[in-house]
């Protein structure tokens, strides 16, 4: 057997038993977390961490076994895990992205909210005056595929029939459409906060497109007196719908601005710090549409008033305004 062999034999044998013990407490804790620790291993696990470390230098500056390298470099980013970040159980962490992260992230871009929200609602009064003013305009704002004949030649009949119509569908049913609609909705969703970076210049043709086609539509209903009754159909799930592609949206603006402005830092840190912060704003726009593809595949066809469909839409958006203004709002006063 060569040296090399016997130092590295020796000095693994001398250091073997803490490495063991620290491999068994690293286990632990990743099954079970550092609450499942004894007060005697909790106290050592800092202690033996430090000490494989220096063992991991030894190692390497005595050119020792690679093997036991790879060993030591694998226990020591194992041990780091434990030591010095805190693993959460994925109820906690939804609970703290729900309760802190998601309501934080909209307040801390609110401007960048409100310009969104500008855009859209800008676009959805320009598309509606628009064709008003012209109605074959309608077919340059919405593909045939997605007007499905509600168009300007459509008859009033049809068109109360959309939103009056009681449709025999089973619960299946409902669910197929409602997961239709999620996937749809997320992907716009998507769409609109990652090609932030593109200077927002796709996130406000975005904005504009889904405006112009909403305004389209009002437009069409509002010339046979039935726009109350349109928005009233839309209120369920619009609502949170909007809500979510303006949240979106407001993330890839901020990633623009990041870009545009990345003040004393180089514009790769500040798109990826700033793409950070934004982060919850595409993930909370996201689940939000969950829960709008369930309202619109669901509570819509189940709710055929127009005072209770806008009374739905009413009590929704007074939840998500004292969601978004309250939420974690204790916190950061005592922080």
């Amino acid at each position: 057997m060569s040296a090399g062999h016997l130092r590295s034999a020796q000095f693994r044998r001398e250091r073997e038993g803490d490495w063991r013990r620290l491999e068994k407490i690293v286990a632990t804790v990743e099954k079970r977390g550092l609450r499942a620790l004894g007060g005697d291993d909790l106290a050592a696990l800092p202690v033996l961490y430090r000490s494989t470390l220096s063992s991991l230098s030894v190692a390497r500056a005595i050119s020792l076994d690679r093997n036991v390298l790879r060993y030591l470099e694998d226990l020591a980013q194992r041990a780091y895990l434990c030591v010095y970040t805190r693993r959460r159980h994925l109820r906690e962490a939804l609970a703290h992205f729900f309760l802190r992260g998601f309501p934080r992230a909209v307040r801390r871009f609110r401007w960048h909210v409100v310009v969104a929200t500008l855009l859209l609602f800008g676009a959805i009064f320009a598309g509606h005056f628009l064709v008003q003013d012209d109605p074959e305009t309608f077919h340059a704002f919405v593909d045939p595929a997605y007007a499905q004949g509600r168009g300007p030649e459509a008859s009033p009949e049809s068109l109360r029939e959309v939103i009056f119509g009681r449709h025999h569908v089973s619960g299946a049913e409902l669910g197929r459409f409602s997961l239709t609609l999620f996937a749809h909705n997320a992907m716009l969703a998507l769409i609109s906060f990652a090609l932030g970076f593109a200077l927002g210049i796709p996130v406000f043709l975005a904005l504009m497109r889904f405006g112009l086609l909403i305004g389209a539509f009002t437009a069409i209903y509002a010339r046979h007196g039935m726009g109350a009754d349109l928005c009233g159909w839309l209120a369920p799930h619009g609502v949170t719908e909007l809500l979510a592609i303006i949240l979106a949206s407001a993330g890839g603006l901020a990633l623009s601005t990041g870009l545009l402005f990345p003040g004393t830092e180089r514009r790769r840190t500040q798109l990826a710090r700033v793409g950070r912060a934004a982060g919850p704003l595409a993930v909370g726009a996201v689940l939000m549409l969950l829960i709008s593809g369930f309202l619109e595949g669901v509570v819509r066809q189940v709710v055929v008033s127009t005072p209770a469909r806008f009374l739905v839409g009413g009590t929704t958006l007074a939840l998500w305004i004292a969601y978004f203004t309250l939420a974690g709002r204790g916190e950061e006063r005592s922080s």
